[in-house]
């Protein structure tokens, strides 16, 4: 990209709208961009709701696959909703679902019945063509089972159909042939194999699944469509925020002072090399929060500290680019040389420490559940973001500015006055 002496200017008006947006949202009409104060916030800080959920119109003690499968509905429907800070706790003795989650972005009534309503629904599994047809209901499936195939040792999930089913199963596949059938809990894509061939007989297999793990969690979530009964939840609660309701006002108002105290010492140390990195800072942390307000990702205090953690990487991706431009300006390097070295000797230091914890939080947000994915997934956005505002818009507004005489001046980089030409 040729950089020229202005384009800091759309650089830094492109950070001041990211942070208008971040702060008030956007609320035009039918468009809406959810701003800071529309963020979902966990159970710790703004509390939620205890829900006990029972089978309804059932004669009969609930099995212990069938309670499972009625939890794993509910953990399929708050993934679709991005709740990430919630409890679901099975009791096979009671044959009781127990399940705690946040109260919405927003809601003011704190009405534990409105909330819970879409939970207690019996979920509805779809088979569907590309175009979004249902071609068969979850209903129709008798059971779903995990194998190993004979052929290559790999996991397979088989599914055994009603007679009805298996004949809407058979016209389905033959005009897919080579084609894709999606599998739809309610509204969540949960898998989509290609049809090889007709298939007759009321019995099918789902082949190229990575692990058993994968093949268990599919044949579970197919299982669970065909559940004989809905939930009901007779007995809900309020749930208090565990660290008080005034704890998220202590927590911004600490964070607010410390960014103050952190630009400050950027700024009377780097000066002009300060100055953007502070802006760089602001730009990470405003794409951070609409990150989480725009899908409604539940931000727990777990959260926060990753938040927290990604902004102090950003902090140390600064100080190493401008100790590097430092460094070139000390050993008698022009400034435009010592910005583009000081920045290209610096992205490897910058690449190793994000990349290394982008990996261990993408790993927390495979393995881990409920808080321990609010602070993976604010962490590795915080880490990608290191790298769009620390390096790309930092280097384009640095390269910018010293392209104009009033900041091509070597002490406004950190160079000492009495060493600067």
């Amino acid at each position: 990209m040729r950089i020229n002496k202005h384009m800091y200017i759309p650089v830094m008006l492109f950070i001041i709208c990211v942070v208008f947006v971040a702060v008030f949202g956007i609320h035009a009409g039918s468009f809406n961009v959810r701003g800071m104060k529309d963020i979902r916030f966990g159970i710790d800080i703004r509390g939620g709701v205890e829900a006990v959920f029972e089978p309804a119109n059932l004669d009969r003690p609930p099995t212990e696959s069938e309670l499972e499968s009625a939890r794993i509905i509910m953990e399929t429907r708050m993934d679709a909703q991005n709740i990430l800070d919630r409890e679901i706790t099975v009791d096979k003795n009671s044959g009781h679902i127990i399940v705690r989650f946040p109260w919405k972005s927003g809601e003011t009534d704190f009405n534990p019945q409105k909330a819970i309503a879409e939970l207690g629904e019996t979920a509805k599994l779809t088979f569907r063509d590309p175009e979004g047809n249902i071609m068969v209901e979850g209903k129709e499936v008798k059971e779903s089972q995990v194998q190993l195939d004979n052929r290559t040792n790999q996991p397979v999930v088989t599914l055994t159909f009603t007679d009805t089913g298996a004949k809407q199963f058979a016209d389905a596949t033959e005009k897919l042939i080579n084609q894709q059938m999606s599998i739809y809990m309610d509204e969540t894509l949960i898998s989509a194999p290609y049809v090889n061939n007709k298939i007759t007989g009321g019995n099918a297999v789902i082949e190229n699944i990575r692990s058993v793990e994968e093949a268990k969690a599919l044949s579970d979530k197919i299982n669970s469509g065909a559940l004989p009964f809905s939930l009901l939840s007779k007995n809900h609660s309020t749930i208090t925020p565990t660290m008080g309701s005034g704890a998220l006002n202590v927590m911004v108002k600490a964070g607010i002072i410390a960014f103050i105290f952190v630009c400050l010492f950027m700024i009377v140390y780097y000066r002009l090399l300060g100055v953007i990195a502070c802006l760089a800072l602001l730009l990470q942390v405003s794409v951070q929060m609409l990150a989480l307000s725009i899908p409604q990702i539940t931000l727990t205090l777990t959260g926060i500290a990753g938040i927290i953690l990604s902004i102090g990487m950003g902090v140390d991706a600064n100080v190493i680019i401008s100790e590097r431009i430092k460094e070139e300006l000390n050993e008698g390097r022009s400034l435009g040389y010592s910005i583009d070295t000081g920045y290209k000797r610096a992205f490897s230091a910058v690449f190793d420490g994000n990349i290394t914890t982008i990996a261990a939080a993408v790993i927390m947000m495979i393995f881990g559940t409920g808080s321990m994915l609010s602070f993976g997934y604010t962490l590795m956005v915080g880490c990608v973001l290191n790298f769009l505002s620390g390096v790309s818009a930092s280097r384009l507004m640095t390269k910018s500015l010293c392209m104009n005489d009033a900041f091509s001046k070597k002490s406004l980089y950190g160079m000492k006055v009495k060493e600067a030409k």
